[in-house]
This record gives C-alpha cells, structure tokens and sequence, in this order.
C-alpha cells in the first residue's frame, strides 16, 4: 500500500497539509463522508476516521465525496509517476480512459496480463478494481460537464462514459449524495465557457514554475500544431473522437486554467489526462526539490526555479519525429524541420481554420523517408518508429513498460541511447532519466563543476527533473507562478 501510517495521515489531517491531496483520502464513519486532507472542515476525532489510498476506495467502502473540499478533483498520486509496474501503469491508462474506450479485457490485453490478476493487484495496491476506478473517474468527470457546459444531461451522461442514463444517475447520488440536476443548479455564476468549449481548472501542487514550462513547450511549438502567445500555450491534440484543441494559462492559486474545445465530448478523460502528463501536474514538488537541493552546486539553481516539471508529451508519434529531428540540430532548426513536415503530411483540425495536426504514426510509416525535410537515415529511422508504432510493436505513452520500450528503441535502425532516453522521459514520463550524453547538459554541468560520472544515483528517482535543472540554467530565470 502506498498509504502512510495511520497516525501520519491524521496528523496530516490535523495541519490540513494540502501536501498530502492525492495521496489519500480521510473517510468520516459518523457522516459516511470523505474528504481531501487539507479540508477546510473541522477536523474529526481520530476514533470516527479511516484513511483510503483513493477516492475509488473510499467510494466502494460506501462514503460520499465532501461538497466542500471536493476530493475527487485533486491533483493525482505523484507514486504512479514513479512507478513503472503493472498497478503504475494501468492506473496510468485507466486515466487515459481506456476502459471507456476497450473496457477491462481491453485494459487487460494493453497491460499482457489476465483480467484477475489485473483486478487482485489494483486492489492490493489502491483499494479498488479497474471498474470502480473508472466509475469515479466517470462521476468526476460527469460533474465537471454539468458544471461548466450547457449539455443536456442526456448527453453529460454518455459523454461522461456511462452507459445508461440510469447507472450516472445512481452514480452521482452514491458518489455526491445528490442529482445530476442539483449539481448543475448549485454550479457558481459565470462557470460555464463559451459556447463549445469546457473551461476547467486543472490543479497541482504548488509551488510551480509554470511559466518555465510553458515557455519550454512554446520554445518547441511546432507551427500550425501549436502557438505560446500572451493568453496562453495553445495546441492542438489528436484525440480519440477528433481533433482537441486546448488553451493553458496561469490560473492564480494551485491551478492551471484550461479552455477545451473538443470533436467528441467523450474525450474530455482523455484530454484532461494527456494535458496534465504534458504539464506534469501530479508532481510532488517538495519530494523533488528536496531531494535536488541536497546537491550544493545544484540546489541554487534549484531554489531559482521551485517546482520546475519535467513536461510529457501528447502523442508518441509526435514525440518520436521531435526526438529524431532534434538529433543533431538546434531547438530552433527543429521547429522548422516538424513545422515543414505538419504543413506538407498534416490535416486540417477544423474546416476554415489554420489548426493542423500532426501525422499520425500510419501516416508517417506511410511516407517515404526522401519525402522528408531531412537527412536520409534520419528520415528512415522516422518511419521505421512510426511503423512500429502503426503495428503496436513499439508503445510511446505513459501505460507502456518503460525498459520494454526502450529496449525496442534502441533495436531499431537510426535510434540511439540519447534518442530512446528522451523519449523515455518525456513520452513515456520516466521522472528518473538523466541525458547525460545531452551535449546542453554536459555544458551546464560543466559550468556548475557538476560531475555526472555514474548518472548520479543521489538524484534518483528524481533525475528527469535534474536534466531540466540543468538545462533551465543556460536560460533566464522566469517569473515564479503565483500559488
């Protein structure tokens, strides 16, 4: 179990450390209710309280979500960033909205290994089974969109995941003690977006250096794909019901703020995961930081950038042509080459609009390499991942077994240790990758008499965030995100 001792998580209780949202849950006996940590409530007596490892849990165990500190939307468990084992990575899908998608066989077959095994250790591990974790994630899911759109609660219903309008009505009275039509009347005024779009507000741990990070993904943006201008990050993102488009701000508070437009009103799960892998919002800052400053030549470097994430990635194609094409070439060059390659191979996102997205991974195994804006080999080794990719022998997202997939990296033609390292960090979101073969890497360690001899084992399982720190250092130090 993930869990802290008993008396830890009532002490933290106690303080009302908002540290601890996410890693568990607080469930009251007396009121049948559960509640983050960091609840503003007054605290129960240590008698009338139990401790659950996830809202799922708690909800299975019989307890409602508290109205006041809702403790179905707090930031996930940074443990399953870590943890690349068989519970890390189906919670990882399950929040991708596979089981929506293929159901549990589906997740199963996606995890190679037998629906009872995957059951038995989910429990052991979190409390609940694959389909009370997607049933929460489904209920959170239903009250973000009567909260923030005007869709009939018909349609809120199936583009939430249920499967009949009588099992979301059952869930939301199990889970919020209350109706679908009650949690859409007691919504605050000026909640809901613009017509066609879901605006939410996507929570992390503070602090976060979240200027940092979108200024990373905005020095990358490719052209067409995506813009960093002064209302936000914008990309566009290929979702299961169509393309996504997404806009990212600073949202004051422990919150990013997050404006969707969506193809397919069922990806919201989706999206809102892919985002906040892209954004690393599960992070636990103080546990990174902590770990990082115990360097003396790097933590003045990280006390300039507090909570600095080490961001993910939206679709392993994408990353992949980024990390083939960033070989040998300047950040900026890159931007070019991808840029080139979405204009002449991309489609359109929108009728009428200059939104474009990238070639999906059969596209791209679809062309030849001299099709390319790009060396030869270089073009080659492109479509040789994205062929492998096209024939599911290659997984590039957070459910893959991450030394699987670097082994079948570094098998195929035109892919170095440098490349499927880079990947596994960001595409697949290892937070325990140091590139220290990355030549802006070795420079700032240089520079800092940092000597990276054996990847540095002290840093671990934090060294993703390292390779950050150490590239953040040959940048101006941004203004810190208010939180």
């Amino acid at each position: 179990m993930i869990l802290p001792d008993a008396d830890s998580c009532y002490r933290a209780v106690q303080g009302r450390d908002a540290r601890f949202d996410g890693w568990f849950v607080t469930a009251v006996r007396t009121t049948g209710i559960y509640c983050r940590p960091s609840c503003p409530a007054i605290t129960p007596k240590r008698a009338n309280v139990e401790f659950h490892p996830s809202a799922a849990a708690a909800q299975r165990a019989g307890f409602r979500a508290c109205k006041r500190c809702r403790p179905d939307a707090s930031p996930g468990s940074p443990e399953w960033n870590v943890r690349g084992d068989l519970a890390g990575r189906a919670l990882r899908l399950i929040g991708d909205g596979v089981i929506d998608r293929a159901g549990v066989p589906g997740l199963a077959a996606r995890l190679g290994y037998s629906e009872r095994q995957l059951h038995r250790t989910l429990v052991a591990e979190v409390g609940a089974g694959p389909l009370a974790l997607a049933r929460a994630q489904r209920a959170q899911t239903a009250r973000l969109l009567l909260e923030t759109t005007d869709l009939p609660v018909t349609d809120v219903a199936f583009a939430a995941g249920f499967s009949s309008v009588r099992q979301f009505n059952e869930t939301v009275q199990a889970v919020f003690a209350t109706t679908p039509s009650a949690l859409r009347s007691a919504r605050r005024a000026g909640v809901v977006g613009e017509a066609g779009t879901i605006s939410l507000r996507l929570p992390f741990r503070p602090p976060m250096s979240l200027e940092a990070t979108l200024a990373y993904l905005g020095t990358r943006a490719i052209p067409g794909v995506e813009a960093l201008t002064g209302e936000g990050y914008t990309r566009v993102l290929r979702a299961p019901g169509g393309p996504a488009l997404v806009t990212l701000s600073p949202g004051g508070g422990s919150a990013v703020v997050c404006v969707v437009r969506l193809s397919d009103q069922r990806d919201l799960v989706t999206v809102v995961a892919r985002v906040r892998h892209l954004l690393d919002l599960d992070a636990d800052p103080i546990a990174v930081d902590a770990v990082l400053s115990g360097d003396p030549e790097l933590a003045p470097w990280v006390a300039k950038r507090p909570g600095l994430r080490s961001p993910g990635a939206v679709d392993g194609a994408e990353m992949a042509a980024r990390a083939i094409v960033g070989q040998q070439v300047s950040v900026a060059g890159a931007r070019t080459v991808l840029g080139r390659i979405a204009q002449a191979h991309g489609a359109t996102a929108f009728p009428g609009e200059p939104w474009l997205l990238f070639p999906s991974a059969e596209e791209l195994a679809g062309l030849d390499p001299a099709e390319l804006p790009m060396p030869h080999a270089r073009g080659a080794a492109l479509t040789g991942v994205a062929a492998a990719l096209a024939a599911g022998e290659l997984e590039l997202d957070t459910g893959a077994d991450r030394d699987a997939a670097r082994a079948a990296l570094v098998a195929l033609p035109g892919i170095g240790p440098w490349t499927a390292d880079y990947l596994r960090m960001r595409a697949l979101g290892d937070p325990d990758v140091l590139l220290a073969a990355d030549l802006a890497v070795r420079n700032a360690a240089r520079h800092l008499g940092l000597d990276l001899t054996g990847h540095r084992p002290d840093w671990a399982p934090w060294r993703s965030y390292a390779t950050h720190h150490l590239w953040a250092t040959l940048s101006p130090t941004p203004k810190r995100t208010p939180s």
